[in-house]
């Protein structure tokens, strides 16, 4: 599979990003072992988690993802040097202290990220949200401390709008500090207003690699979310039909089912197919919790859009 080279990190991934957020909530341990497998049997290496993930879940402290990746590194000797990990900083984890980008919690929460990770280094440490509260000299400071020990490889920032994204390049510069090199942001077929235009401006500028999160917009970009009788097909459901289920939606799922007839694809393959084809992406983060779903985002990334379809796709989701 042809790798992609992740903005300036020096980093190189495949197209697509495995996201964690359901070990240790969705699918048990033995189970994310196997997606993980064949994750990296498809030709697949880059898998981003969060020190948060997955706290929201009953009896979970967060955590629990990266504690199940780290468990998973030590069973496949020599697995560290086929992947690249991600994780996140910053999220509140319901416990005093244990939020935000201070120097003071970035430095404390990288120790327990390495340990649950088992790993010396970090390939991609993010800023998980913004931080009103600290300056952003302060916390690229604490990057660059980390950086310089040798515990993390690069950086990057989620959720971080255009103008934040100005402010912290801003003061890098100013205060001769390492800058963001990668940004995530939530980005899909129908989520677009907030990453095109300023942000996606932004990166393309500066040559920051992109890795989008929600492409699939929570499921409704599989198909499988058509009307309010197919609401009660997961949790989310009730959320998916108050945003999604409209006018536009109903044509972006137009445009995927007349394009996934062309190739012989799923609506998803041809949604996470589009995001890769997009300028200004690198890859997008998508998750499974079975081995099937893997080969689907196999199909997805070999899966080559034409100039017709990726028109049809922007008039219907423009």
């Amino acid at each position: 599979m042809q790798h992609r080279a992740l903005g300036k990190t020096g980093l190189s991934i495949a197209p697509l990003v495995f996201g964690g957020n359901v070990f240790g909530w969705t699918i048990d341990e033995k189970q994310s072992f196997a997606v993980l497998d064949a994750f990296v049997d498809h030709g697949f290496n880059a898998i981003d988690t969060a020190d948060v993930y997955s706290a929201w879940a009953p009896g979970n402290q967060g955590g629990e993802s990266e504690t199940i990746i780290g468990k998973w590194l030590k069973a496949r000797p020599g697995m560290r040097d086929k992947v690249v990990i991600f994780t996140k900083v910053g999220s509140d984890l319901r416990k005093p202290g244990q939020k935000g980008l201070s120097e003071r919690w970035i430095l404390q929460a990288v120790e327990g990220s390495l340990s649950r990770l088992g790993v010396e280094s970090i390939d991609l440490y993010f800023s998980h949200w913004p931080d009103p509260e600290t300056p952003y000299a302060e916390t690229l400071d604490a990057y660059d401390k980390l950086l310089k020990a040798g515990k993390i490889k690069s950086i990057g920032a989620s959720n971080l709008d255009g103008a934040q994204l100005a402010e912290a390049l801003k003061a890098s510069k100013e205060n001769g500090l390492p800058a963001y090199q990668v940004l995530q942001p939530e980005y899909n077929l129908y989520d677009r207003a907030s990453y095109d235009g300023p942000r996606r401006d932004f990166c393309l500028k500066e040559g920051l690699g992109v890795v989008t999160y929600y492409s699939l917009a929570s499921g409704f970009l599989s198909g499988k979310y058509r009307s309010e009788a197919d609401l009660g097909q997961s949790a989310r459901g009730g959320g998916i039909g108050k945003k999604y289920l409209n006018p536009r939606g109903f044509a972006i799922l137009k445009a995927l089912d007349e394009v996934a007839g062309r190739h012989g694809a799923k609506p998803a393959e041809v949604a996470l197919a589009w995001l890769m084809a997009r300028e200004g992406v690198t890859a997008p983060i998508a998750s499974a919790t079975r081995v099937e779903q893997v080969a689907s985002f196999a199909k997805a990334a070999a899966l080559a859009l034409g100039a017709e379809d990726m028109a049809l796709l922007e008039k219907a989701s423009g």
